[in-house]
């Protein structure tokens, strides 16, 4: 149980932060970067463990989790901000 709250916290605070960093506008509102921060999360935490061989772990505060959580978010928000964008 722990667990899943640690991922979710990463996961919203890594939204915020990836939607403060990304340029231009994207839409959404807090729930929308909330879900893609939560999965920018897992992703980061995949794309680390295959990387460097350590994921997003389960501690309460980890520089390196919140690093690759939100390096997570920014690729997720880049896709979604791809996949809504208005085509003219």
């Amino acid at each position: 149980m722990w667990d899943i709250i640690v991922w979710v916290v990463f996961g919203v605070i890594a939204g915020a932060i990836a939607k403060w960093i990304m340029p231009g506008t994207q839409g959404g509102g807090f729930l929308i970067t909330a879900i893609l921060g939560i999965i920018g999360a897992m992703i980061g935490g995949f794309i680390g463990n295959a990387l460097f061989g350590k994921g997003v772990s389960n501690q309460i505060f980890s520089f390196y989790s919140m690093g690759m959580a939100v390096v997570g978010a920014l690729i997720v928000l880049w896709i979604y901000g791809k996949a809504t964008a208005k085509r003219d």
